[in-house]
């Protein structure tokens, strides 16, 4: 596909140049000439305009009145009192802590500098200009490099479902209740509300009525609007499955109700998928059905599976996830998996979680901070209790020290929040509904659930501690390429503040260095905050040092000044205008 892209090109253009005489092609290769005959002058054109207007200024000194209007400025700084450089210098501290403030207010916002974003749209084409690039063949590389771009960023923010999300009614309401705060954001929820539209709703809805009011219901945006359209679908149909689904998602208030409810969806789902498993092949709207039948079942069996495990039966969790995970093979994206890891961990089966990393953790598949940071927490652990710094930096590393080491650094580099979080050198939240891989919702959501099994194991977060710092010597810098991994993505900070609650400080990586104008503006503050204060109390020293300062700024101007009076002729500007 990446060498079919020029054929159609060559082969057109292949009847027209031999078709066409020599002096057709010269358009193509004029413009290349003058373009760069126009780079090439560009430095001394513009030294020759600058020697042309000061040339200029100089030869209507006269007529402007320069020498007298400087002397008269001379003159007037001479007579300013003490007053005058206080309100000055102190106006001017004023004004540039103000734009100080705001521009770091801008930064911790939106991570960019305003002046420099300002400067860049708008005074950067009217100072430097734009390239022309009107040749059919740059613009279709602009395009071409903006298209790549644009994917490129667009795989990297894939926002995902979190396959460990909590339930609504059962912990995130009991945590506003208890708090006061809201754990989810706006985005986040607007993005639940598409994918259990995109899951549980289909084309064929309007036959039934309850299915109609389920797909107006997963439209709403208050939660007791849901509540009460699922009540109503259920009054139209006692086994609407996704009506029990909304049920145990919001109104339920424990794990327990919420196991409840699902229950009655798995009755009402199989039913509804046995009938339409059957139906499927007789017309695109029948498989459509299925298709939706068979989320809401996978969907359900799944939640029931996480009820069990947060009720303690975890060795019915891990069976009801394996006979999932082997009756629905195809459905791996919905990463069931990364449940049955962590129910395994707590059984501390980690013979079996070796053999799901064995499964999953292939290079063709795509990774998360649960599999590599699962795969470091088992090479830690046959190390991790006799590990000592003091001992290893003695007599060096083991093999089996090594390869936890790396193992460490892998993981690191795919997801450089984790370590924080589970070193509990940053505070935990409930983690939300989706996350961004790599990003700090994902650490969030991975060190929300793993971190006792880090705990369990003795020494590995002492291993971890010693090591996870050494993972950004061995990431190129700037960050162009990864080392193991695809280089880190810029995006994460836009996306995880959006996916994150706004009382969460948001982790970030690479740290941004401060822009160069907010160093400008805090020095400017505090230098003329500092003469301010200098001339209050030293008003005579301040105005003789002010006045000296004045004189030596323009002592320069005048030496030119008089030299070039010298050079030229006397009477040039006479003999000129004469002319």
């Amino acid at each position: 596909m990446a060498e079919s892209g020029p054929s159609p090109v060559d082969g057109d253009a292949a009847p027209s140049s031999s078709s066409s005489s020599s002096s057709s092609q010269l358009p193509s290769h004029c413009p290349r000439r003058w373009e760069r005959l126009r780079l090439a002058g560009g430095p001394w054109a513009r030294t020759l305009a600058l020697l042309a207007a000061l040339g200029l200024l100089y030869f209507l000194r006269g007529p402007l009145r320069l020498r007298d209007n400087l002397a008269a400025v001379t003159i007037f700084l001479s007579t300013l009192t003490p007053k005058f450089y206080v309100a000055l210098t102190g106006t001017s501290s004023l004004i540039s802590g103000l734009i100080f403030i705001f521009e770091w207010w801008y930064f911790r916002k939106y991570g960019t500098s305003f002046i420099e974003q300002v400067s860049v749209s708008h005074l950067r084409p009217l100072i430097g200009g734009a390239e022309n690039t009107n040749s059919p063949q740059a613009t279709f590389s602009a395009t071409s490099g903006e298209n790549e771009t644009s994917r490129q960023s667009l795989s990297e923010c894939k926002v995902w479902r979190n396959p460990l999300n909590l339930f609504r009614g059962a912990e995130y309401s009991r945590y506003t209740w208890v708090t006061g705060k809201e754990p989810l954001t706006y985005y986040d929820m607007n993005l639940s509300a598409q994918d259990h539209q995109t899951f549980f709703t289909c084309e064929t809805d309007s036959i039934r009525p309850s299915d109609a009011v389920m797909q107006k219901a997963w439209r709403e945006r208050n939660p007791q609007a849901r509540i009460k359209a699922a009540y109503q679908a259920l009054e139209l149909n006692n086994d609407c499955a996704t009506a029990y689904v909304l049920l145990a998602e919001e109104e339920a208030t424990t794990i327990v109700d919420a196991e409840k409810y699902f229950k009655q969806a798995l009755k009402a789902g199989e039913t509804i998928y046995r009938k339409s498993q059957h139906c499927s092949s007789q017309s695109p709207q029948h498989e459509a059905q299925f298709r939706r039948d068979t989320n809401v079942l996978v969907y359900v069996k799944r939640r029931l599976a996480m009820c069990a495990r947060k009720l303690g039966r975890i060795k019915e969790a891990v069976k009801m996830m394996r006979d999932l995970m082997k009756e629905f093979p195809l459905l791996s994206v919905l990463n069931i998996h990364e449940n049955l890891l962590e129910s395994l961990l707590e059984l501390q089966a980690y013979a079996d979680v070796q053999a799901v990393l064995a499964k999953y953790d292939d290079i063709s598949l795509p990774k998360s901070a649960a599999i590599c940071y699962t795969a470091a927490l088992l090479k830690a652990r046959a190390v991790s209790d006799r590990f000592s710094p003091e001992t290893a930096s003695r007599r060096g590393l083991s093999t089996a020290e090594i390869n936890a080491v790396e193992a460490i650094h892998r993981a690191v580099e795919f997801n450089p929040h984790v370590p924080k979080y589970l070193l509990e050198m940053k505070s935990l939240i409930l983690p939300p509904e989706h996350i961004l891989k790599r990003g700090d919702s994902e650490a969030v959501a991975y060190a929300f659930f793993h971190l006792q099994h880090w705990k369990r194991i003795e020494g590995a977060l002492n291993l971890l501690h010693c090591t996870w710092e050494g993972t950004f010597r061995m990431i190129p810098y700037p960050l162009e390429k990864g080392h193991l991994f695809y280089p880190y993505p810029s995006c994460t900070e836009t996306a995880d503040r959006e996916l994150l609650p706004t009382f969460h400080d948001v982790s970030v990586y690479p740290q941004k260095e401060l822009p160069f104008f907010i160093h400008f503006t805090a020095g400017l503050c505090s230098f003329t905050a500092m003469l301010a204060l200098l001339t209050h109390q030293f008003p005579e020293l301040m105005v003789i040092f002010a006045k000296a300062f004045f004189g030596t700024l323009l002592s320069p101007l005048s030496f030119m000044m008089e030299k070039i009076e010298r050079l030229m002729p006397t009477g040039l500007w006479h003999q000129l205008t004469q002319i």
